[in-house]
């Protein structure tokens, strides 16, 4: 293909819509290794039993629903971005769920929930202040976290001129900011894997969802990096990069 209907076919990828947390549209071009643990599994653990709980960041509601079988009677959800609590609402609603919208900003982190209010909190991917966790959870109340490594895709964010802009989200870091506000860490890991993508147009459609990864992306703008990426691809087949996850669960004494 040569490159004017390249640029025209990634144009059309940036176009697509995207809604929630779901990258269905590209599902069989893409792939993420997976870690040695399930977080779905630990938050089912952990919630089971539990009378109240909060998921933070649910973005779409698309993993939370998933653990709809070990609901308390409690659920609540937060998401900060109209458009996914819109879809968070509608998908979390039949399941007993309620969605809060809230988003910390620049003044302010404070949940939008009294002391004591949880005893589980649930946090997959989404940025928290550890002392707000800490006060929301009740006296032996449990905190579940699963974050990406704040140094991943260096290696993809260095072909468009940019670097990791959260370097210091890392498992030592906000297990020690955990511990201390008080809670007690249970678990604790980490793990590097990758990100593959086996057409650039996938790769321009993540880029697209995700805009905090390369401020300004478009393929206008982009085209030249663009273009090196597919001539690496012809090369290679695949586009990977490194990707890291970290785990967390910590608990409130009591």
């Amino acid at each position: 293909m040569d490159e004017a209907l390249l640029i025209a076919a990634w144009s059309s990828e940036e176009s697509q819509p995207f809604g929630g947390w779901d990258f269905g549209y590209i599902r069989r071009r893409y792939s993420e290794e997976k870690p040695p643990w399930s977080y779905e599994d630990l938050a089912r653990e952990v919630l089971r039993g539990a009378h109240s709980a909060v998921d933070l960041g649910t973005g779409g509601g698309e993993v939370l629903a998933r653990l709809a079988d070990a609901f308390p009677g409690c659920m609540i959800a937060t998401e900060a971005y109209p458009p996914n609590w819109r879809v968070a609402r509608d998908r979390l609603r039949p399941a007993g769920a309620s969605v809060v919208a809230y988003a910390a900003d620049e003044t302010s982190s404070a949940l939008p929930f009294r002391d004591s209010s949880f005893d589980v909190v649930l946090d997959r991917h989404e940025a928290y202040d550890a002392r707000e966790v800490a006060r929301a959870l009740e006296p032996g109340g449990v905190f579940l976290t699963q974050q990406v490594d704040g140094r991943s895709h260096a290696d993809l964010l260095g072909w468009f001129g940019t670097e990791p802009h959260w370097p210091n989200v890392t498992v030592e870091r906000l297990a020690a900011d955990l511990v201390r506000e008080g809670l007690a860490i249970e678990l604790a890991r980490s793990w590097w894997g990758s990100i593959s993508f086996f057409d650039v147009g996938a790769l321009v459609y993540y880029l697209k969802a995700i805009p905090w990864e390369v401020p300004h992306f478009s393929v206008d703008r982009f085209t030249s990096e663009l273009l090196g990426l597919q001539r690496r691809l012809d090369e290679t087949g695949v586009l990977r990069f490194d990707e890291g996850l970290f785990v967390i669960r910590a608990h409130k004494p009591r």
